[in-house]
């Protein structure tokens, strides 16, 4: 016998889509109403039911777009899901600026409690940074940052309690690479972007001394010099790895009495940057935690800020929808100039852009990567593309932005705290542990089964609206808010756990020889 489910079983987003969303689990046989549709065979939260009889190789909608073509036929009310939709190649429509609109800035900005770097920079933390130009001096790296470690030794900070900590950036590259090739290059780009971050108040650069990445080129390759806030030596000239421990905690502590002395004050929210991310997505990721966060971003650019969506190979099937929304077509052009990039490292290493969704994504309801690029892009709200940018490319531009990344959260937000983002915000439905160094990262949950599940790494709950409990806009000022606050200094729940400096992963791109 079918049952009747309630009004909230199923969310339709679109009137001209082939599907709709289960917001819980349903039986075979729950009859639902809105839709005068029962449900044939089981379907998990967050999955998509036919709601006509589909024939074979025919597209199917989900948000009025194409998300795949029916690899068999799909009867009304049965799942449809990887055993029966696949991905689809079809032709997108790329047009430029048609949905430009002017920017409704706020006459009076929201301000948050940040710090005013001497040289007009604005930071939301305070840290004192130890990178590496190589993986060999990732050890000694690290021992100077635990000297300085408040669970371990908590009386060494005592006396700076306006220094956030001293933490040590390390990654597994810097040697065996080609001195002219990509690779090389964006790597430089990345640490040169944290040298110079304004959530450090200074930085030591530790080398081994005969890597290929040289210090000083990367100095070189931004223009950057050496100076009291800014020092570098080697472990083989400073006489082996004590004598390197020796001398960085020495140099930190010359800084620390400095770095103190910062203090928080009123600031317009103009001086955020927020990189967007998301990752552990479901299939309620493009319809609660993206689009609130969206909402928020619209407010963040309003009250004249900055907000960063990444992830390439996560936007493919859904660029046509930014490209519409670009400021020009010399800005929508850049956009498509990264996709094609992709398409072509793709080939040359024999790998297809539709290898995505992860597992994960397919267990929480997504089913191809057209699906999760058309949800994932709702994070960037609805204001105006202003510009495109490349991997760990300095930001310089106000608005809605761009940035070139791999898919890999770490390794996308990497690129974006190197381009300037002094804050990150990730959404998750599957569940995310991830930290980020020096800028906090605030998560998101996409359903409220996560939140109860997993509190202690999430920051917010968007999944009242899947249950009905709360919209788009409630939730999009709640997180403006909440980036405010995390931004005047408050812990995010990553912070509190010691997230961040595992988590940098710059982009590794070329041959290791």
């Amino acid at each position: 016998m079918s049952t009747t489910a309630t009004d909230h079983a199923v969310i339709r987003l679109h009137p001209n889509d082939d599907v709709v969303i289960a917001t819980r689990q349903l039986m075979s046989g729950a009859r639902i109403a809105s839709e005068d549709l029962v449900v044939t065979g089981l379907i998990p939260p967050g999955h998509k039911i036919a709601t006509r009889d589909i024939a074979k190789g025919e597209p199917v909608k989900r948000y009025n777009q194409i998300i795949g073509v029916a690899r068999e036929a799909i009867a009304r009310g049965h799942h449809v899901h990887v055993q029966n939709l696949g991905m689809a190649e079809f032709a997108r429509e790329h047009e430029f600026g048609v949905d430009r609109h002017p920017t409704e800035f706020v006459a009076t900005p929201a301000t948050f409690m940040g710090i005013r770097r001497d040289d007009g920079r604005v930071a939301t933390r305070n840290f004192i940074g130890v990178l590496t130009s190589v993986n060999c001096s990732a050890t000694v790296a690290r021992a100077i940052a635990d000297y300085f470690r408040r669970d371990v030794h908590p009386e060494v900070l005592a006396d700076y309690p306006n220094v956030d900590g001293v933490i040590a950036l390390t990654h597994g590259l810097g040697c065996g690479i080609d001195m002219q090739g990509e690779g090389l290059a964006i790597l430089r780009r990345t640490l040169a972007g944290y040298a110079v971050h304004p959530n450090f108040h200074s930085v030591l650069f530790v080398g081994l001394g005969c890597e290929t990445n040289q210090i000083a080129g990367v100095l070189e390759s931004s223009g950057l010099t050496e100076g009291e806030r800014l020092r570098s030596f080697t472990i083989q000239d400073s006489g082996g790895s004590k004598k390197t421990i020796e001398r960085g905690i020495a140099m930190v502590k010359e800084m620390l009495a400095d770095a103190n002395r910062v203090a928080r004050e009123p600031l317009p929210a103009s001086h955020i940057v927020v990189g967007l991310q998301c990752g552990g997505s479901d299939g309620y990721s493009g319809i609660s935690a993206n689009p609130a966060l969206g909402a928020a971003v619209d407010r963040l650019v309003r009250h004249g800020g900055t907000a960063i969506l990444s992830e390439t190979p996560e936007v493919y099937g859904a660029e046509h929808l930014l490209t519409r929304r670009a400021v020009s077509r010399e800005v929508g052009e850049k956009l498509l100039a990264r996709i094609a990039w992709w398409e072509d490292y793709c080939a040359r290493n024999g790998a297809a852009m539709d290898n995505n969704p992860s597992a994960g994504n397919k267990v929480g309801g997504l089913t191809t990567i057209l699906e999760k690029s058309l949800g994932a892009v709702a994070k960037g709200g609805t204001t105006n593309l202003v510009e495109v940018y490349e991997y760990a490319q300095r930001i310089d531009a106000k608005g809605f932005v761009f940035m070139d990344s791999p898919g890999y959260d770490p390794m996308s937000a990497t690129g974006q705290v190197a381009s300037g983002a002094n804050l990150i915000c990730f959404t998750t439905g599957r569940g995310s542990a991830y930290g980020c160094a020096p800028s906090p990262s605030l998560k998101l949950a996409t359903n409220t089964a996560l939140w109860d599940r997993q509190e202690d790494d999430i920051d917010i709950n968007c999944g009242g609206v899947i249950d009905g409990t709360a919209s788009i806009e409630e939730l999009g000022e709640a997180i403006f808010r909440m980036m405010l606050d995390c931004a005047s200094g408050v812990p995010s729940k990553s912070e509190l756990h010691g997230y961040g400096q595992n988590e940098f992963v710059p982009w590794q791109v070329g041959v290791v020889t």
